[in-house]
């Protein structure tokens, strides 16, 4: 039985969304990095890829002093620089995004279809809002020349 007084074994929600606010207001963070976080007691587990290796020290020093994190364990992978995965990027961008019925994200600071590219694999991570807007980046991302293989973990948002 805890104590008053006693620290909780879990974060409060406000901590979390404190956590989720600092990660995607993130300097350089875009549409072609992703970054997701789990919470176990009072350790936050960081996730993801990004482009630039400042933008994963980054995201631990602005998660590692908020009240209520004890431990930060960063888990995120630096893709590695590649010319042709960053034409796929651009290329791959410009082809969903084209898509009429997803230009309306296309609009928001972080478009939420992320777009990661390792070795000239596609990736296409984030939420939408319809079965048939996940399917259109899908279908978009493949018809990309250069693309090995277009992975969807796109999720739809509840209703």
């Amino acid at each position: 039985m805890r104590r008053v007084g006693e620290a909780a074994d879990t974060m409060s929600p406000r901590t979390i969304e404190r956590i989720r606010e600092r990660l995607v207001t993130l300097p350089f963070y875009d549409v072609f990095d992703n970054l997701a976080f789990r919470v176990q007691g009072r350790t936050v587990i960081l996730e993801g890829q990004v482009r630039r290796p400042t933008t994963k020290s980054a995201a631990e020093a602005r998660v590692k002093d908020l009240e209520g994190v004890e431990r930060v364990i960063n888990n995120i992978e630096v893709l590695p620089v590649s010319p042709h995965d960053d034409d796929i990027r651009i290329a791959t961008f410009r082809a969903i995004y084209s898509q009429a019925p997803l230009q309306r994200y296309a609009f928001r600071a972080v478009p939420p279809i992320h777009i990661i590219v390792k070795n000239g694999h596609v990736t296409l991570e984030g939420v939408v809002a319809t079965e048939m807007d996940k399917t259109l980046a899908y279908t978009a991302a493949r018809g990309v020349s250069g693309v090995f293989s277009v992975t969807n973990n796109l999720r739809v948002e509840k209703e």
